[in-house]
């Protein structure tokens, strides 16, 4: 009897034990693939809130008013707060130098970038892309008494020419215009101060950039006869890899602007408030 006791015993702590076990696994299972399974989509919206990166100085896409308490506002901000209303979300902006965009999206500092960014090979290796939401154009700008001495980008070939940090400026110049001398500074208007100091001959950027300094500066003029081979600039925004729920959200709500004509009304409208 005391023997079929012990077996008995022995058989239900080993069911136990087994039971135990498989419960630990459900429980495991279970709650990884909870974690897994929630997308960025759901995560902004459990926050409240759409971190939106960007980099002042970059008007008419980014800028800070005047009027409104040092609020950053433009092209840019108005587009980050229709993603932010697609989702129900409030829109929360950091601004930050551009080179620490990529970085701040690897990092969870915010969920996306905003800020005239453009597609490169080695931004795709670190970050996602949304679809183009506008398609600009480089162009040279200079002292207005020096538009007629240029008539090519050849003529700046030895010349010291400012671009900003980490943009697709950075990469046309420094490709097409032979033996420049470049300057790369992180904010765009520490460029506009060197170039009305002479300390450089010309500054590349984007024209719907340039040209509200150009109009707020009268001293200063856009080169038209210099032209660059890889002049289109395509703007999009930069998504942290593996959320593509959210770069489905951002792409329906670029066409829905597109589509209304709200990105020509933002150019527009901003384009005048920096200018002024």
């Amino acid at each position: 009897m005391k023997k079929v006791m012990r077996k008995i015993m022995k058989k239900t702590a080993a069911l136990s034990l087994t039971v135990i076990f498989l419960a630990g696994l459900l429980c495991g299972c279970g709650s990884g693939s909870s974690n897994d399974q929630e997308g960025k989509v759901e995560k902004i919206k459990k926050a409240g809130v759409l971190v939106m990166g960007t980099a002042s100085g970059y008007p008419p896409y980014e800028f800070v008013s005047m009027e409104n308490d040092g609020e950053v506002i433009g092209i840019d901000v108005a587009f980050g707060q229709a993603i932010a209303d697609e989702l129900g979300v409030e829109l929360k902006v950091e601004d930050m130098a551009f080179g620490e965009l990529i970085t701040a999206l690897s990092q969870d500092k915010c969920d996306i970038a905003i800020a005239g960014m453009t597609t490169t090979p080695e931004r795709a290796e670190a970050i996602d892309f949304s679809d183009v939401y506008i398609t600009d154009k480089q162009c040279m700008i200079v002292k207005k008494e020096n538009v007629d001495k240029y008539h090519s980008k050849e003529d700046f070939s030895g010349k010291t020419v400012g671009v900003e940090k980490g943009s697709s400026s950075e990469e046309v110049a420094g490709n097409e215009i032979p033996e420049v001398k470049l300057n790369s500074l992180s904010k765009i208007t520490d460029l506009f101060l060197e170039l009305k100091n002479g300390k450089i001959d010309g500054i590349v950027t984007s024209r719907v950039v340039g040209r509200q300094y150009v109009i707020a500066n009268e001293d200063l003029g856009i080169c038209e006869e210099v032209s660059f081979e890889n002049s289109e600039k395509k703007v999009s925004c930069g998504i942290a890899k593996g959320n593509g729920d959210f770069v489905e959200v951002v792409n329906k709500v670029i066409k829905e602007c597109q589509d209304s004509g709200k990105f020509d009304e933002w150019i527009d409208e901003y384009s005048q408030k920096a200018a002024e």
